[in-house]
């Protein structure tokens, strides 16, 4: 017996950008590959089938990205072989070979999307190509909808449900779980099949809208009812699970258990400092909002930063004092501006007033000498900076970079202490501009569930651009200060952190919303506070009773 490898034929010449076909998996960011975000960070094209996803991956994609979609303009979505040739020339229409043009795919490239025609229209002009494996709708729905596909199953079949050439008979097994794909009309119609086949009516099955986001909504029912139950879903692409495993998501459901699950949180703040705070509200179930409360701009003059600088350097100081992330911006800007670099802190020392003002100066590759062992605050800066002493310091000197609007403690505390203190305008904190009318819109009218404050003026700035938070919204306070500043503004407080920290606030958010869950399942109504918000002030107050 002999055996022989067929070459491959040949293939025009390349030409135009590389095409790589990136899974961008069923719906949550997080469950793109590394390779897949990679591709999508150098992508000078990207070729979408719905707007939706763009939006989902901005974020991971250059601010010059050239998005083309694949639905004809104000008409249905193109034919496979339509869209295999709008892909072949936005590839040729770069040109060079070292572009790049993503073709994004839901879930995996291989499993129910059109790779095959689209990889064959780019072989036959020349285009080269490769393909990034994303993770499979079939199974990652399933999963965080808390059903294991294969418990107590001796076969699964993934099948699409506008498929009319499946033979249901042979689906029809105890032992088989069936994941069905599609729309709902398509869904319907394939269980239907499923139960004429004879498939057990009682069968568990569940329905899962929105897969892996935090919209995901799932319902469970039986075969035999749950053609009336798809009646009530709207939405565009859905995951049916068919089968005794389904039997096990009271026990396994993980994901719409979360304490925030389904909420929409506010956060009055800078985009560029809600990073954690907003991935530590998403891992707990949530989406966010961020809306600018303050801009951040440079001193109206810039001579006392430029002195404070070139003191830094000829050795006129002993500390320097960063009480804020933008603070360590502001320095690392000038820095930058005129040439220097980390190297001209050797020698001094560095205080941070916290853990994240901490991580700005170690991104910078600077290790702060000084962080608070107690409160994280200027008070509590003051309890663990050490007095000046005229024989152990050389230098009796202070380099405070601050907001134009810092308060006095620290200035006043250091001078108690025998220092003596250059407390330099670093930045200047100005009131944003309002957010557009839906959003005022949202914030007054209970649209939101809750809302995070990380300061007093982020509670003083949105309240003066947008208005009040609507009494049924639950106001979550980073510390003491900022909770006064809420109630003197005649907003309730129902959580303040432990300590001051984003992400302490957060976790806090969490917790008091577990609690408000427990108490709304046991008296029958909504869990999230915008589904059960009432008209004014006093209703909000008789609700809360």
């Amino acid at each position: 017996m002999s055996t022989s490898t067929a070459a491959p034929p040949s293939a025009p010449p390349a030409t135009g950008a590389r095409v790589a076909f990136v899974g961008a998996g069923p719906g949550d960011p997080g469950l793109l590959t590394v390779r897949a975000r990679e591709y999508l960070a150098c992508a000078d094209t990207i070729v979408v089938d719905d707007p939706e996803i763009a939006d989902r991956l901005a974020g991971l994609l250059r601010e010059d990205v050239h998005v083309v979609q694949t639905g004809a303009v104000g008409g249905p979505r193109r034919s496979p072989a339509a869209r295999a040739k709008l892909l072949v020339r936005e590839a040729r229409a770069l040109r060079s070979s070292d572009t790049l043009v993503v073709r994004v795919m839901v879930g995996d490239p291989g499993a129910f999307t059109t790779l095959s025609q689209e990889a064959l229209a780019c072989r036959g002009a020349g285009v080269p190509f490769e393909v990034v494996p994303g993770v499979s709708v079939a199974w990652s729905v399933p999963a965080y909808a808390g059903v294991p596909l294969t418990s107590g199953a001796g076969e699964v079949h993934v099948i699409d449900a506008a498929d009319n050439r499946t033979d249901w008979a042979t689906s029809v097994g105890e032992d088989v779980t069936v994941v069905l794909l599609g729309a709902p009309d398509a869904l319907r119609k394939a269980l239907g099949g499923l139960r004429r086949a004879g498939r057990d009516p009682q069968t568990p099955v569940c329905v899962t809208e929105g897969g892996t986001t935090v919209s995901q909504q799932t319902s469970v029912t039986v075969l035999d009812e749950v053609e009336s139950a798809l009646e009530s879903h709207t939405f565009g692409q859905g995951v049916v699970v068919v089968g005794r495993a389904v039997e096990l998501r009271e026990e396994l459901s993980w994901f719409e258990t979360k304490p925030l699950f389904g909420w929409n949180v506010l956060v009055p703040r800078t985009k560029d400092q809600a990073t954690e705070m907003t991935r530590r509200i998403a891992s707990h179930g949530a989406t966010s909002k961020v809306v600018p409360t303050i801009s951040v701009e440079p001193p109206r003059t810039p001579q006392q930063m430029d002195r404070a600088i070139r003191g830094l350097v000829t050795g006129r100081y002993e500390w320097v004092g960063f009480t804020s992330v933008n603070a360590v911006k502001a320095v690392r800007e000038k820095f930058v501006e005129i040439g220097l670099d980390a190297r001209a802190f050797a020698g001094l020392k560095i205080a941070a007033v916290g853990g994240v003002t901490a991580d700005a100066l170690r991104q910078w590759g600077i290790e702060p000498d000084l962080i608070p062992t107690t409160e994280q605050s200027a008070r509590g800066l003051l309890v663990d900076w050490p007095e000046y002493d005229d024989v152990l310091d050389p230098i009796n000197r202070v380099f405070l970079p601050r907001a134009d609007i810092a308060t006095d403690t620290l200035v006043a505390g250091l001078l108690e202490m025998g220092w003596e203190v250059d407390d330099v305008t670093a930045y200047r904190t100005v009131r944003a501009a309002p957010p557009p009318a839906p959003v005022r819109d949202a914030i007054k009218g209970g649209v939101f569930d809750a809302v995070c404050f990380t300061s007093s003026s982020t509670v003083r700035n949105l309240v003066g651009i947008a208005g009040k938070p609507h009494p049924g919204t639950v106001v979550a306070c980073i510390g003491p200060a900022t909770a006064k500043t809420a109630e003197e503004h005649g907003l309730r407080v129902d959580v303040i952190a432990s300590e001051p920290n984003s992400t302490v606030l957060v976790d806090a958010l969490a917790r008091h919303a577990a609690e408000l869950a427990l108490t709304a399942r046991a008296a029958g109504e909504p869990v999230r506070p915008s589904q059960r918000r009432t008209t004014g002030r006093r209703g909000a107050a008789r609700a809360r009773a």
